[in-house]
């Protein structure tokens, strides 16, 4: 009779397989890393520009004017993508809008963080803003306004029909 076959990735072999896999993925991490220190590398030494040497004042203004000029062209480019950069924001967030409301889905925005202190407090401050003083709303009424005037009771007084 044959025996029963044995499962083809025994422990031990899973073992050597994942380490192997963690090798590999590690050295591709490495290589990527690499690339990117590379290429960044490159476009620094495009960009950037070295500082000749200054040794009299005739070259002085020359280079002066390279680096005024150079810099200028440098905050228009900066200006320029991030002018462009906020279009596309735009844009996207354009389109979003317009996909959700093609399907009939909206999209719940994000909501602050609020600490319960904070509203507690809100709350404390509404709930004396609420409380009113209603003699402070009162008018001011002169207390003569409504007695009578003593020439009149004297008028009466004196009425003849009145003795």
């Amino acid at each position: 009779m044959k025996k029963a076959k044995k499962g083809f990735l025994t422990p031990e072999r899973k073992k050597k397989l994942r380490k192997l896999l963690m090798m590999k993925a590690a050295e591709d991490l490495k290589q990527q890393q690499m690339l990117k220190e590379q290429e960044r590398q490159r476009i620094l030494q495009e960009r950037i520009i070295p500082l000749p040497d200054l040794d009299n004042e005739d070259d002085l203004e020359a280079v002066y004017e390279e680096i005024r000029e150079r810099l200028i062209e440098l905050e228009s480019e900066n200006y320029d993508v991030s002018y462009i950069v906020r279009q596309k924001d735009f844009e996207i967030n354009e389109l979003t809008i317009a996909v959700n409301d093609l399907r009939g889905k909206f999209v719940k925005p994000t909501l602050k963080k609020v600490s319960k202190t904070e509203g507690k407090l809100d709350k404390l401050k509404k709930k004396e803003a609420t409380k009113v003083d209603f003699r402070a709303q009162l008018k001011v009424v002169d207390k003569n306004e409504f007695a009578l005037d003593e020439e009149d009771t004297e008028k009466k007084e004196k009425a003849a029909w009145a003795k």
